[in-house]
C-alpha cells in the first residue's frame, strides 16, 4: 500500500446506469472465483487444507485498489469501482466479493465437520471452525490491502457512527481493514508499478452484528476525498493523460494530511 482516502461521495441515477455494470463485471468475476472452488476445499481424509483455502477462495487478485466499504454500501462500492475503471482504466479490489461468502464457507465445514447425530452443531468445533475462517479472511484481505497501491474507504452513515468528535464502527471487518491500513507497510511507486505499463509520471459484513460492540475508528491517516475532488481528478487526467492516474491524484491531494 501506498496511500489511503477516506471517500465521501454520493452518485446520481445517471453515474449509476453508467458505472455500475462495468464495477459488476470486476466484483462478479473475483466473486465467481470465490465460489468456484469451494468443493475443493475440504480433503477426503477429514481435514481441512488451510493453504489451499487461503490461496483459491481468497483470491490474490491483481487489483491497484483497494475499496473498503460496508455490506449495505455495495451498490456504491460498485458504482466507485466502475467509475474507476472506466474514467481511469483502473482495476479495484471490493472487500465484499471475498467476506461476504464467509458464511458460505462456515456452513459447508460446520455441516461435514461440526453436525452431530442429535441434528445440532457441537458448540466447540463450531467456535474452532468460525476463527479458522475468520482468521483466515483477516489475513487473505491484509495481504491485499499490502498488495493494492491505494485503499479508498467508503465513509458513510452505514459504516460509520459519530459520538462526540469519535467515529466508530459496528463492522468488525472494516475495523480490521483500517487499522491494517495505518500499520501496514508503506512502500514506493515503483513497487506498484510494472515496467513498461505503469510508468512513474514526472508529477509524481454481510450479515448483522451485534450492537453491543462497537470499535472507535481513526481515520485521521485518510485524506478527504468528496465528489469534487473526483471531477478535479477527472478534468486533469483529461488534460494530461501521459500521466499515471494515481499520480495525478497524489499530486492534486498533496496538501491534505494523508500517508
Amino acid at each position: 500500500m501506498y496511500k489511503g482516502f477516506n471517500i465521501n461521495i454520493q452518485f446520481n441515477n445517471t453515474e449509476l446506469n453508467n458505472f455500475y455494470n462495468i464495477g459488476n463485471q470486476q466484483f462478479v468475476k473475483n466473486q465467481n472465483i470465490a465460489n468456484s472452488t469451494l468443493k475443493d476445499l475440504l480433503l477426503t481424509t477429514g481435514k481441512i487444507n488451510g493453504t489451499k483455502m487461503q490461496n483459491d477462495w481468497f483470491p490474490q487478485v491483481d487489483a491497484d485498489i483497494f475499496i473498503s466499504h460496508s455490506g449495505n454500501d455495495q451498490q456504491s462500492a460498485i458504482i466507485l469501482a466502475g467509475f474507476l475503471k472506466s474514467v481511469f482504466g483502473l482495476n479495484s479490489f471490493i472487500d465484499s466479493c471475498i467476506w461476504e461468502h464467509s458464511n458460505n464457507l462456515l456452513k459447508l465445514i460446520d455441516n461435514k465437520f461440526c453436525l452431530q447425530p442429535t441434528g445440532y452443531y457441537d458448540y466447540n468445533k463450531r467456535n474452532q471452525s468460525t476463527s479458522h475462517v475468520h482468521m483466515m479472511l483477516s489475513t487473505a484481505l491484509n495481504m491485499m490491502i499490502d498488495k493494492t497501491e491505494c485503499l479508498f474507504f467508503l465513509n458513510t452513515p452505514n459504516s460509520v457512527s459519530t459520538s462526540g468528535v469519535i467515529g466508530s464502527t459496528e463492522s468488525p471487518w472494516i475495523y480490521s481493514e483500517i487499522t491494517m491500513s495505518k500499520l501496514i507497510r508503506k512502500k514506493k511507486l515503483r513497487d506498484f508499478r510494472k515496467e513498461g505499463t505503469r510508468m512513474l509520471s514526472k508529477g509524481g459484513l454481510a450479515g448483522p452484528v451485534m450492537e453491543s460492540i462497537e470499535y472507535e475508528l481513526d481515520l485521521n491517516h485518510l485524506t478527504d476525498i468528496d465528489k469534487n475532488d473526483l471531477i478535479k481528478w477527472n478534468n486533469e487526467y483529461n488534460r494530461n493523460k501521459v500521466a499515471y492516474p494515481l499520480d495525478i491524484l497524489y499530486r492534486l491531494n498533496h496538501s491534505k494530511n494523508f500517508i
